[in-house]
């Protein structure tokens, strides 16, 4: 007979709490992860920072990109011009995008108020993000674009800021009414260029007898589009955020070799008029996620994006999920990795 030789205490509860620790690990023990809406990245140095929608832009750092520290928040109250544009503003500044040009670094953030165009996006510049650093300063731009109701079939939230081939920078925005929107940048990236040139990219089908100064049921938002290979390609959410388990935010995704578009779906459908393929959607873990970002670091993407938690109460969570690309060239995403990700917030 086989000889089997007895498991002591010791190593029984040597390996239990071998098996607790990966357990642990894996569900990151209870700790915090990052509750976040509308996340955007860019890397200084050996740190990433993460922005996000919150009083004043909640701004995050890691070393990793899982472990998380607050950092600071890009306004100590909130812009100067806010109320004027939107009087009933509640110090939330909402989907912002962060750009690196010319040695500074541009923060793009949209002031608005829940359902209308009255909107404005701003913009505020900094020499670095390290908050230790005595060139650290944040020194608002002001007012970028503004949108108007009765004056302006387009909400002027969700800025998205994209370089083209030839260096000339863009910015992408847009929110229900007449859908995704692109114009070009002036120079110091602070306004439109003149002469001004704007290019509608993605809408959703709106009733003409539609009240303008209604949302409508356009439910497009939040552009960001990413230059990969031969093409550029525009993500876009669709659905309704902020509506807990009930929320339909999802992500769908086009491509052009022009940044000004058409932009095309994987039927050939372009995106202004309705196309749109799916990227990813959720379950029953995770819904309501969107409003993405996407990234190249260390010759890997990667696609930034909230998802609301189920079994938190529906808890906006930060996810990072590696972004690969099929035979046709048209971006891929796990779900798996809605699971996998866990961020955790330091102390």
């Amino acid at each position: 007979m086989p000889t089997h030789h007895p498991i002591t205490r010791q190593h029984w509860h040597h390996s239990w709490l071998s098996a607790l620790a990966l357990l642990c690990a894996s569900l990151a023990c209870g700790a915090k992860q990052v509750d976040v809406h509308d996340p955007v990245m860019t890397r200084e140095g050996d740190t990433w920072y993460l922005f996000s929608t919150g009083p004043g832009i909640t701004i995050y750092s890691s070393k990793d990109r899982v472990n998380w520290r607050y950092s600071d928040r890009a306004f100590a109250t909130e812009p100067t011009w806010a109320k004027r544009v939107s009087p009933s503003f509640d110090g939330h500044l909402w989907a912002p995008d962060i750009y690196q040009h010319k040695g500074l670094f541009y923060l793009y953030y949209s002031v608005s108020a829940f359902g209308k165009n009255t909107s404005a996006i701003g913009v505020t510049v900094n020499k670095t993000l390290n908050p230790a650093s005595p060139d650290y300063r944040w020194e608002d731009k002001g007012i970028v674009i503004e949108s108007v109701p009765q004056r302006d079939l387009w909400n002027a939230i969700d800025p998205a800021i994209i370089a083209d081939d030839h260096g000339q920078v863009w910015m992408s925005f847009g929110s229900f009414w007449g859908g995704l929107k692109l114009f070009k940048l002036n120079d110091d990236l602070t306004r439109p260029a003149e002469p001004q040139e704007w290019h509608s990219i993605a809408k959703l089908e709106r009733s003409v007898l539609m009240d303008d100064s209604q949302a409508g049921s356009a439910q497009i938002e939040a552009p960001f589009i990413l230059r990969k290979g031969d093409y550029y390609y525009l993500f876009a959410s669709w659905g309704l955020c902020c509506r807990k388990g009930d929320s339909t935010y999802h992500l769908v995704v086009g491509r052009s070799k022009q940044v000004t578009g058409p932009y095309l779906d994987k039927t050939g459908r372009d995106m202004n008029q309705g196309g749109g393929s799916l990227l990813i959607k959720g379950n029953k873990r995770w819904v309501g996620l969107g409003h993405n970002s996407a990234y190249t670091w260390d010759g890997k993407d990667y696609l930034v994006l909230h998802a609301y938690e189920a079994a938190d109460n529906y808890l906006q969570k930060l996810k990072i999920l590696n972004l690969h690309w099929d035979g046709e060239g048209w971006p891929q995403v796990d779900e798996k990795e809605l699971d996998s990700y866990i961020s955790q917030r330091l102390k």
